[in-house]
């Protein structure tokens, strides 16, 4: 009986530690698969905020690229702008010089002032943004653009009037000078008859110049009896004029002279009593009345 009791309580105790290892290794267990878990909670908080750090960076990299992109836009904006202004400036000047080789109204086409402009606005100021100033660029080149055309139209109005002014026949053939004689019948200084004058003529000093009256070609230069040195020009509309008694020619056939351009001295060869230049106007063979384009200079 004793040895029975020995061996269960000998068992009993066998069972006691048994037991106590078994927690003990549950224990351990548990406390290394928190740890564990605290460990790879602690690993992934790591990992992310590696992640954070990452992608901040990127946002603050492409904050940068974004203001650099801003900034270079607004620099093309303002080069543009000041390309506009510097355009606007040469159209400025250039209406302003026509406005005065066309003798126009300077008020009228003022191209140093911005026009007055007026009205109460409605609602509150807003500032301007990059697309209002991207429109109103846009808007400026449109008017300049139109600006530009139809300072052109007008160039070439001009062009074309001051054209037909050098064409037109007009004014005298001597800067200074008196008319000794005019156009009809008269009495002939070398005969005493009547005579028909088929010119006007232009007393000065000799050698002094005889200018085209209008811009044409010269189709004659050479001597012509009775007349001495002559030049004939012919001029648009089928107009010619004749500039007699010269005492030079300074052009030649095929020449193309300009309005006021000097084409002879003034002289007296040929049937002259004294030193003038003997002029006249013919239209298709006909002679015409030189008085008619005298008075329009």
């Amino acid at each position: 009986m004793i040895t029975s009791g020995h061996n269960e309580s000998r068992l009993s105790s066998h069972l006691g530690r048994g037991v106590l290892a078994l927690l003990l290794v549950a224990l351990v267990a548990g406390g290394a698969y928190q740890l564990g878990r605290q460990q790879a909670s602690g690993e992934r908080g790591a990992r992310r905020v590696v992640a954070l750090q990452k992608q901040l960076a990127q946002q603050k990299s492409q904050l940068r690229e974004l203001r650099a992109r801003l900034e270079a836009e607004l620099d093309a904006l303002a080069l543009r702008l000041g390309n506009l202004r510097a355009h606007m400036l040469r159209l400025d000047a250039v209406g302003e010089r026509l406005v005065k080789k066309g003798k126009l109204d300077e008020k009228e086409f003022d191209f140093r002032h911005e026009p007055p402009l007026g009205g109460a606005g409605e609602g509150a100021a807003k500032g301007a943004t990059a697309l209002d100033i991207s429109n109103e660029l846009e808007r400026l080149g449109r008017d300049l653009q139109d600006r530009e055309h139809k300072l052109e139209l007008l160039e070439e109005l001009l062009m074309q009037r001051e054209l037909n002014q050098q064409v037109r026949i007009s004014g005298r053939p001597v800067k200074r000078g008196w008319i000794s004689s005019v156009y009809g019948y008269r009495t002939d200084p070398f005969t005493g008859k009547k005579r028909f004058h088929r010119g006007i003529d232009f007393a000065a000093e000799a050698g002094s110049e005889v200018l085209a009256v209008a811009a044409g070609v010269v189709v004659f230069s050479g001597r012509e009896q009775g007349y001495g040195n002559v030049v004939e020009i012919r001029h648009a509309g089928g107009y010619i004029t004749h500039y007699a008694h010269n005492r030079e020619n300074l052009v030649k056939v095929g020449d193309r002279v300009e309005k006021g351009e000097t084409i002879a001295i003034l002289g007296s060869t040929g049937r002259s009593s004294g030193p003038h230049v003997h002029f006249e106007v013919r239209r298709d063979g006909k002679i015409i009345n030189p008085a008619r384009f005298i008075g329009r200079g």
